[in-house]
């Protein structure tokens, strides 16, 4: 498989204790098969995936589970509701928290409730990751690039519902991890666009940044790997470093099988829309020690084969 994956882990040889993945949708779901399958010198005891509830369970222990070895990957990977995890008063070590704020009516308040009920808090040894979006940087008018210290659009109730979050993150000693656009082959802006049969909103010039959820799971656990004295506190941007137009990602797909039926979608936004802004993530790579497996949608649309 490649993606987050294959990204670079270069920690030393260490004794790991238990971590605790909130939130089991793409993201999580990649996030605990990526940990199942770590270097012997990073591997973890126990693993848990938390859920509201147990809907998809099966789902999420197929995709998680190998086949050879799954009674003993049975014993090392559980998945439990947050009813159950706090009933049962247990903390973990790591906690990657996947959640979305979709469904959430305080997503500040439950980003401080994980972390005050679910980690044992950075004197243990772990790290507590958030992982937040580049949607905290607002629209603007004009194209410009943006780093980890770029001013945030507090004025935007978007950004500033994630700007909360990250802040009751930070404040508590936990890391931020801002991720690009996510994508896979179903799933995406691409989708949405090719899809949905109607106009699309935006220029066709506009520029959006892309990060495959694989490669954003790696980036999570190259987090972990690296130590809690150069992640506690800190905000990192993740993306695979190649924005592209809306234009451009849709040609791109249109040339997989999954998608060349379909027809390029009529963008309707004028020349006063945003055109977007540049992630530069560079400093953030280079702490972290990761890079993405796919360095861009286009080499992923054009190195995948259909599902």
């Amino acid at each position: 498989m490649r993606g987050g994956a294959s990204s670079s882990l270069e920690a030393e040889s260490s004794s790991v204790g238990d971590i605790a993945v909130v939130g089991c949708g793409v993201l999580g779901t990649s996030v605990c098969r990526q940990l199942m399958h770590q270097p012997s010198s990073y591997q973890f005891t126990s693993i848990t995936g938390i859920t509201k509830t147990t809907a998809r369970h099966d789902d999420i222990r197929a995709h998680v589970l190998s086949g050879k070895q799954q009674q003993d990957d049975e014993r090392k990977f559980h998945v439990s509701t947050v009813e159950q995890v706090l009933s049962q008063q247990t903390k973990y070590k790591n906690v990657i928290f996947c959640a979305p704020p979709s469904g959430s009516e305080d997503y500040a308040k439950d980003i401080e409730q994980a972390i005050t009920t679910l980690w044992q808090g950075p004197t243990s040894g772990g790290t507590f990751v958030f992982t937040s979006s580049g949607a905290v940087y607002g629209s603007g008018a004009h194209v410009n690039v943006v780093t980890e210290a770029s001013p945030t659009d507090h004025e935007d109730l978007r950004a500033k519902r994630l700007i909360d979050a990250e802040e009751a993150c930070l404040s508590r000693s936990g890391t931020v991890l801002r991720l690009a656009g996510l994508y896979i082959l179903e799933r995406g802006p691409h989708s949405y666009w090719l899809r949905s049969g109607k106009d699309t909103q935006g220029r066709a010039d506009g520029l959006v940044n892309l990060l495959h959820y694989d490669d954003a799971a790696g980036a999570c656990i190259a987090a972990l790997a690296v130590g809690p004295a150069l992640v506690h506190g800190k905000v990192f941007l993740i993306s695979d470093g190649h924005p592209l137009t809306r234009q451009e990602i849709c040609a791109s797909a249109l040339k997989h099988p999954m998608y060349s039926g379909n027809a390029m979608p009529k963008f309707v936004g004028s020349d006063s829309d945003p055109v977007g802004k540049i992630y530069d993530g560079s400093w953030s790579n280079q702490q972290l020690k990761w890079k993405p497996g796919y360095s861009s949608f286009v080499e992923f649309m054009t190195t995948t084969e259909s599902s």
